[in-house]
């Protein structure tokens, strides 16, 4: 675009990405995830997700190509360069409609446990 040309009203116009849409167009002004995903939930696309891609928008799309394989919800919003709260509602949805499947950090051992502290002293004084 150039300069003396004024954008559209309404639209927002960068010369290098084109139009910009905010991330709350895309969530539907959504803010908070319908199920609760943690940055490092491991998140993969299920067998749905390539018979239904044609009704999804192109975020969503985006985000069955690039879970084809296990990926963390940080990676995937650095991937596709969205906040990662966008992302969470976004994949709330998906998950919602059965398209991609969540695999939630396991949680830390019992720091508490004194057989798990008695192993690992044994395994370090046989090394």
């Amino acid at each position: 675009m150039s300069g003396d040309q004024e954008p559209p009203a309404g639209r927002m116009i960068d010369d290098a990405a084109g139009p910009m849409v905010r991330p709350y167009v895309m969530t539907g002004g959504r803010l908070v995830a319908s199920s609760q995903l943690d940055l490092i939930t491991q998140v993969v696309t299920t067998d749905e997700a390539g018979t239904n891609r044609s009704v999804l928008g192109p975020e969503q799309s985006a985000i069955i190509h690039a879970a084809s394989e296990p990926i963390s919800v940080a990676e995937l919003a650095t991937h596709l360069d969205l906040p990662p709260a966008t992302v969470r509602v976004l994949l709330g949805d998906l998950l919602e409609e059965g398209l991609v499947l969540t695999q939630e950090p396991q949680p830390e051992a019992d720091v508490h446990d004194l057989q798990l502290y008695k192993a690992v002293l044994n395994g370090l004084r046989e090394l």
